[in-house]
């Protein structure tokens, strides 16, 4: 094939050496803690699997429940601007980190991996377990909503009963293969994908006055009780504090989507080929759903409802909408996907941190033995040590229910923040290493790519550091806040300068022309050598249909 050919995507120039380089390189296997004949996680998700486990598997408790408080926050207008704005920076990540997950589709792959590869080891360590932590207090943060949830049947059942209802399934099915993990979470996600969608169309409805009072709603509550909220001060001083505590309320609906995409590249069949569509059909879900359902809300409820002060289905804005326009049986369908929802959530969770504690081992920052996996591919010891912080969701039959709710979800929102600095930052230097090793030729879109990457870098830094800023409002100053809101950040510099002291005869920051831009065998199952090797044929290149229309009519140049 022409030269031409294999300069269309940046991306396959390297197939074939990442290939032969990764056959040949048993020394690093040995590096990695991971020997060939070991057992490994398998590539069991389909692409169907990917598609909806990417969107499907972040959508609990954030967008149906928080999604109110956030409305009481800031309004109608400051909860869709922020939506869009998140959507946005959300997408930008998603679309550096999707990059770097093509470039080297390995087994085990994780944000943290790429960062001990491209930026430092200390980078990586710590991104790692920052990852483990995040996603494991996920999991009782989503099992406390769900009994929470179960209260609005007022039953008279002990929240302890419904948390281990809910935590035994979830942690047995995270123990079976990956294969019934993914086909449990395409069902869950399917159902919530056609919730919001019927929820969408009720809201249509209502605007029009179809419900059963019949009276039309039209933009009313954005005029009263108003588009915009103030808050601790009055006017616009008050309004712009409104805005930026919505930005960072809305948050937790987004938290660590790109990452998930990224690790469910690790156990995706052909990666190169699945992970474009995974990431294509998350972006449009991420604009229909994620902020269609906010517009949707901001037109039915409004900012006001009493109910958003609490943590229970009836703080759900769309449970409050229903009642309101006298809607009987509804409200207790909602609350049933909501539970379905939020468990789902803390699953898909459950097997994110698995995941990251195996990829932490496999790269030597844990202990060999999370790497060891049953003969059906499950890192059964990295499930079962990422299972025990699961019992944290009993700290809400000791505390008041609403308080264990909002620390985890501060919590989580700090580490979510600090992820996305960092893949900015990875993917800054990936960026550079391609180019300093001439791996890459500077064009319009890599550039744009790299200012995205630093634009969306300095965003998160600055949410991160405005993440409790009300607090420090004299009649808003709470000790308990400051540290569920800041804490995240102490113990990620002294995780990372406590590795960096450990291992303090590796740089702090891995020379450009030292950047290992090539998989070794260790990290590259058979499927995966094969499919990049498949790359480098005309007909089988990944891309968008135009791509490869263009391909089969370029003329073929034939050697004389």
């Amino acid at each position: 094939m022409s030269e031409s050919f294999s300069k269309e995507q940046d991306v396959e120039n390297t197939a074939i050496s990442m290939s032969e380089q990764g056959r040949s390189a048993t020394p690093e296997a040995s590096r990695t803690g991971v020997a060939s004949h070991e057992r490994h996680i398998k590539r069991g998700l389909t692409s169907r699997h990917g598609q909806l486990i990417a969107w499907g598997g972040t959508v609990g408790t954030g967008l149906f429940i928080t999604t109110g408080r956030t409305l009481a926050i800031g309004g109608p207008a400051f909860l869709v601007g922020s939506y869009v704005i998140l959507a946005i920076a959300t997408y930008l990540i998603l679309v550096l980190v999707t990059e770097m997950a093509m470039y080297l589709p390995v087994r085990g792959a994780s944000m943290s991996f790429y960062g001990g590869r491209f930026v430092s080891k200390s980078l990586g360590f710590t991104m790692g377990w920052l990852y483990v932590y995040s996603f494991a207090i996920f999991v009782p943060f989503e099992l406390t909503a769900s009994a929470l949830v179960v209260g609005f049947w007022n039953t008279g059942v002990s929240n302890g009963v419904w948390i281990t209802i809910f935590l035994l399934p979830l942690v047995g099915l995270n123990l079976l293969p990956v294969r019934f993990y993914g086909e449990a979470e395409f069902f869950f996600a399917g159902i919530k994908l056609a919730t919001i969608i019927g929820l969408l169309v009720l809201s249509f409805i209502l605007f029009w006055g179809g419900g059963p009072n019949h009276v039309r709603l039209g933009f009313h509550y954005w005029m009263h009780p108003g588009a915009t909220k103030t808050q601790i001060l009055e006017g616009d001083a008050g309004r712009l504090i409104a805005a930026i505590a919505t930005i960072i309320a809305s948050a937790l609906p987004f938290t660590f989507t790109p990452e998930m995409v990224v690790i469910t590249s690790g156990e995706l069949q052909s990666p190169r080929r699945n992970l474009p569509k995974v990431s294509l059909n998350f972006n449009w879900r991420l604009v229909v759903f994620y902020v269609g359902s906010v517009v949707g809300i901001s037109v039915v409820c409004p900012h006001n409802a009493i109910a958003f002060g609490g943590s229970t289905g009836a703080s759900s804005p769309w449970v409050v909408a229903i009642r309101n326009a006298g809607i009987q049986s509804l409200p207790s369908v909602i609350n049933t996907v909501i539970i379905i929802a939020a468990w789902s959530t803390g699953n898909a969770f459950l097997y994110l941190s698995s995941r990251c504690l195996y990829s932490l081992a496999v790269e030597g920052h844990a202990a060999k033995i999370f790497t060891k996996c049953t003969a059906a591919g499950t890192p059964i010891y990295a499930v079962g040590a990422t299972s025990l912080p699961t019992l944290l969701a009993y700290l809400n039959l000791n505390s008041a229910a609403a308080n264990v709710f909002n620390w985890l979800l501060n919590l989580v929102n700090t580490a979510g923040f600090i992820s996305w600095v960092c893949c900015g930052i990875i993917y800054i230097r990936f960026h550079q290493a391609r180019k300093e090793q001439g791996d890459m030729q500077s064009t319009t879109k890599t550039t744009l790519k790299e200012i995205s990457a630093w634009a969306t870098a300095v965003f998160y830094v600055i949410l991160t550091l405005l993440n409790g800023f009300t607090i420090f409002f004299p009649s808003k100053w709470s000790t308990a806040d400051f540290l569920s809101a800041y804490i995240g950040l102490p113990i990620f510099f002294a995780v990372y300068l406590g590795h960096r002291f450990i291992c303090r005869q590796d740089p702090w920051i891995i020379p450009l022309k030292e950047v290992k831009l090539q998989a070794n065998g260790a990290e590259l199952n058979e499927e995966t050598e094969d499919e990049l090797e498949e790359t480098t044929e005309s007909t089988g290149l990944p891309g968008t249909w135009a791509q490869r229309l263009r391909r089969i009519a370029r003329p073929q140049q034939h050697a004389e």
